[in-house]
């Protein structure tokens, strides 16, 4: 636990770190402000708390009670979503939403109010929570549901750790047959036929999301793959290895540039022979291709990298995300890695909730200076001209004045916040 973000950018200074292992020991005393922290898989400042205390919560990580037969799960704020799919998958069930990685706790899950491939079925990560507890600095103690400090919930949900220390939860969980997915993936050429193959996909399929090469231009503009998917009946079918590669150091240099990043994407999209191609796949490559690989934040060299998130209302999508990545492709910029997805009509429950219906494009930069924080703020123009949002757990330096466009109802939060309770991201867009 070294109280860093994901994205090692910004580089958090004087942030003291203590250790919660007790859920019904109160607060340790702390000097300053104070910030849970999970995991650490925030990208940006959001999980930081310069100047202050952190409070990590990964000893808080034992299971409390499991009722395997309506799918019931309390554990502590501090249990990794991996650590619960270890547990309930071969009981047959599974997490109703989950992000790209199960390196997640299940608090921080819940202060992001993560969303995952099904949005457009299952919402966001706070649906499928009963309830949990939420401990104050004061030392008070709310049980928050959707019954229960109703409004407590909405502000936690999606609070970014703000409102207290959520100290244990209880889940819903889905019920499925197996940890297989039956699967189509299609080879699409521009984003016209994504937005034609995602209306279709829809109707049928429980997970949908495509990556798109983000270097293509021209009349290749949008080209990707296209994945949809639906939990399988039981079968057998091929097993992930258990072998897990590790990025050993950090190179001087990030390993993602001009040149690297168009000859993987050209070689990806090639990849797939065929217009459409169908597998059974197990749920640990499907949902969490780069969790195979670890510490792989490093190939990005010592400065870092900067995800960016961001959503376009229906409306302004297409030609929304036509102009976000000809200015992408244009910087010479991107990711290997660069997700697009429509999310659903649901509302979330958080006041600030980052899902809202529209399309998602999600890609990580390589932090190169004030370069790439042009180039950010440049796709920061085109968002808010849209009418769209960026992702509050994936940003690192969107100014004040866009983050409270993105989220008008942001001060509706301000009563539910803990007066002691701080972090990195919150002083930058709100003093």
């Amino acid at each position: 636990m070294d109280g860093t973000s994901w994205g090692r950018y910004p580089q958090p200074h004087d942030q003291r770190l203590l250790m919660l292992r007790d859920r019904d020991a109160p607060l340790p005393d702390f000097a300053g402000t104070a910030l849970p922290h999970g995991n650490g898989r925030s990208y940006g400042d959001s999980c930081l708390n310069s100047g202050g205390t952190l409070l990590c919560t990964r000893g808080l990580d034992r299971f409390i009670a499991f009722d395997a037969e309506r799918g019931l799960l309390r554990c502590e704020a501090g249990v990794l979503l991996g650590e619960i799919l270890d547990l309930v998958v071969g009981q047959g069930w599974f997490l109703p939403v989950t992000p790209g990685t199960k390196f997640v706790t299940v608090g921080g899950a819940i202060a992001n109010d993560v969303h995952g491939k099904n949005h457009h079925v299952n919402g966001c990560f706070s649906e499928h929570v009963a309830g949990f507890e939420l401990l104050r600095s004061d030392g008070s103690r709310r049980w928050c549901s959707a019954d229960d400090n109703a409004d407590w919930f909405a502000a936690t949900a999606g609070g970014l750790g703000l409102t207290g220390l959520i100290t244990w939860a209880e889940l819903r969980l889905q019920r499925v047959r197996g940890p297989w997915l039956n699967g189509e993936t299609h080879r699409f050429g521009n984003l016209a036929e994504f937005f034609a193959l995602s209306a279709a996909a829809e109707r049928d399929y429980e997970y949908t999301v495509a990556w798109i090469d983000c270097a293509a231009r021209g009349a290749a503009a949008g080209r990707g793959h296209f994945m949809c998917a639906n939990h399988a009946p039981a079968a057998d079918g091929p097993r992930p290895s258990r072998r897990r590669l590790s990025v050993p150091f950090t190179p001087p240099l990030s390993l993602i540039n001009r040149a690297s990043l168009r000859a993987f994407n050209t070689l990806y999209y090639h990849r797939q022979r065929t217009r459409v191609q169908q597998a059974l796949t197990h749920y640990e490559p499907y949902f969490y291709p780069l969790d195979a690989i670890g510490r792989w934040n490093r190939i990005y060299g010592p400065r870092g990298f900067l995800q960016y998130q961001c959503v376009l209302p229906p409306a302004a999508a297409e030609a929304g995300m036509s102009e976000l990545l000809a200015r992408i492709a244009a910087s010479g910029s991107g990711s290997f890695l660069a997700v697009l997805k429509v999310f659903g009509t649901r509302k979330s429950a958080g006041i600030l909730s980052f899902p809202r219906p529209g399309t998602t494009l999600a890609l990580d930069f390589p932090n190169d200076g004030p370069a790439t924080f042009a180039l950010l703020d440049a796709l920061d123009a085109i968002v808010a001209n849209a009418g769209g949002a960026v992702y509050p757990a994936k940003d690192a330096r969107v100014s004040g004045a866009r983050f409270r466009d993105y989220f008008p109802a942001w001060q509706t939060l301000q009563p539910y916040l803990d007066p002691k309770f701080s972090s990195s991201f919150w002083r930058r867009v709100t003093e």
